[in-house]
C-alpha cells in the first residue's frame, strides 16, 4: 500500500489547465458538477487519475494536491 492513489489540481484557470495537460499527457476528461461546482475528472492511460478544479478561495495560487493511500493512521 503507502501509495498515491489521488492527484488534484486547485487552478486559476480551469480550462487552459485541461487543455494545457490533456494535450500534454493524452488525459482523458470527464466533467461532473459537484454540487455546484465544476470539477474535471482526469485518468491518464496508465497510473494515478485525478481531478482539476477552480481554486476555491479568491486570490489563492494554483497548487496540485496529492492524496497517500495507507494501510493504517
Amino acid at each position: 500500500m503507502n501509495q498515491f492513489c489521488h492527484m488534484e489540481l486547485n487552478t486559476t484557470d480551469p480550462a487552459k489547465a485541461k487543455a494545457f495537460y490533456s494535450a500534454l499527457f493524452g488525459w482523458t476528461l470527464n466533467d461532473m458538477d459537484m454540487g455546484g461546482t465544476p470539477y474535471t475528472v482526469f485518468k491518464p492511460a496508465e497510473g494515478v487519475g485525478g481531478g482539476i478544479m477552480k481554486v476555491p478561495v479568491e486570490g489563492a495560487p494554483s497548487a496540485w494536491y496529492t492524496y497517500v493511500q495507507v494501510a493504517s493512521l
